[in-house]
């Protein structure tokens, strides 16, 4: 089992605080993807998490406080995912765990957390109706599928008026599932006939027979969940086959990496999304703004990875400048209405993320809000 360099940042917040507080060194592992079929996420996650903690500690926010953050490689692999979750709890004895990077490797190792009352702030798991049922340890960022991919529907088709659909997901990740499930009802909801749905398997790179099935079906617009690395491929293979219509997809395909995998055959996809990228707001043309400085275009993962920073920040603060595991815990119940680049970001009763959603469209190599 291979896993990547530990990574710590440390930034001298002493500089800022107050002469009298008492300094403190809060740490939160972040467990993301950097290798195997998720590493496109992981790599934008790591990115946003190392600078929301660098701002934070030259900010002041946490007088005598300072973050440090320590990265490892999940691997994209269940077990790699609970090894690193056992070292942030046992070795590095961390405050906080931002991570994994998938559903699938959530619900294997936030129950070790939640075992050993350590809060965990997932930042791209989006299974609908899990994840944050695991315990009152588990909080989410991330806005599930059942949250994005209805309003992306409504919004799609009443801008498309399509009548028909054809589904095609990947059936052995708990991600992708997920987001067929959630398609799934939403076209049945908006009264959209499904005419066919055709499956793959995560490895899987030739999905040209179940394209071909679909596409002699006819319908008006394909719904895909997948991750982006085959994403792309789908979305190369659909237009190669001479389907010209619409493709939707969910979280996985919310990634530039998709755009770059799929080139000219992105162009049109829509996208739901839980961060929209061309808002205004001074907070998220900030963030983009540094994260281009340091050499990565973000996306919706870099963006909610540095929001996870933010408000494990905002729950020390509200515990009283606390940093012990259930202290963090106490005041993540307390966020509310924190500005972040996804918006106005509180929690539900349930733990999982609050804030508004938005559907993109691919044009000109680039995404851009549905108007």
């Amino acid at each position: 089992m291979r896993f990547a360099g530990r990574l710590t940042l440390v930034a001298a917040s002493f500089l800022f605080a107050a002469p009298q507080a008492r300094a403190e060194t809060v740490k939160i592992g972040a467990a993301f993807s950097l290798t195997g079929n998720a590493a496109a996420y992981g790599a934008q996650q790591k990115a946003g998490v190392l600078l929301a903690a660098e701002e934070v500690n030259k900010s002041g926010m946490l007088p005598g406080i300072t973050l440090e953050v320590v990265v490892e490689d999940d691997g994209t692999n269940p077990q790699q995912g609970i090894a690193v979750f056992d070292r942030f709890i046992n070795r590095d004895k961390v405050s906080a765990i931002i991570g994994p990077t998938l559903s699938t490797l959530a619900e294997a190792a936030d129950p070790r957390a939640q075992e050993q009352k350590t809060p965990v702030v997932a930042v791209s798991n989006t299974k609908p109706n899990a994840i944050t049922t695991i315990g009152d340890y588990i909080w989410r960022v991330s806005l599930t599928e059942a949250q994005v991919i209805p309003s992306a529907t409504r919004a799609a088709r009443a801008k498309l008026g399509f009548k028909t659909a054809g589904l095609l997901y990947g059936n052995d990740d708990a991600f992708t599932k997920a987001g067929f499930d959630v398609m799934k009802s939403a076209l049945e909801k908006e009264g959209v006939q499904i005419l066919g749905i055709q499956t793959f398997a995560t490895k899987d790179r030739d999905f040209n027979a179940q394209l071909t099935a679909l596409k002699g079906l006819k319908p008006d617009v394909l719904f895909v969940s997948a991750l982006v690395e085959q994403a792309g491929s789908i979305a190369v293979q659909a237009r190669q086959l001479g389907y010209t219509g619409p493709m939707l997809g969910g979280n996985g395909f919310n990634s530039t990496k998709f755009i770059q995998l799929a080139g000219p055959a992105a162009e049109g996809v829509l996208v739901g999304t839980a961060w929209n990228r061309a808002s205004q707001d001074p907070l998220n043309q900030k963030f983009i703004a540094a994260m281009k400085a340091r050499g990565t275009d973000p996306d919706q993962f870099a963006a909610q990875a540095y929001t996870g920073v933010l408000v494990v920040a905002e729950a020390v603060k509200q515990a009283g400048m606390k940093g012990g595991r259930d202290d963090v815990k106490a005041g993540l119940a307390k966020v509310k209405d924190l500005p972040t680049p996804l918006g106005a970001f509180s929690f539900l009763p349930n733990r999982d993320g609050d804030h508004a959603a938005a559907v993109q469209v691919v044009k000109g190599g680039k995404f851009e809000i549905l108007q």
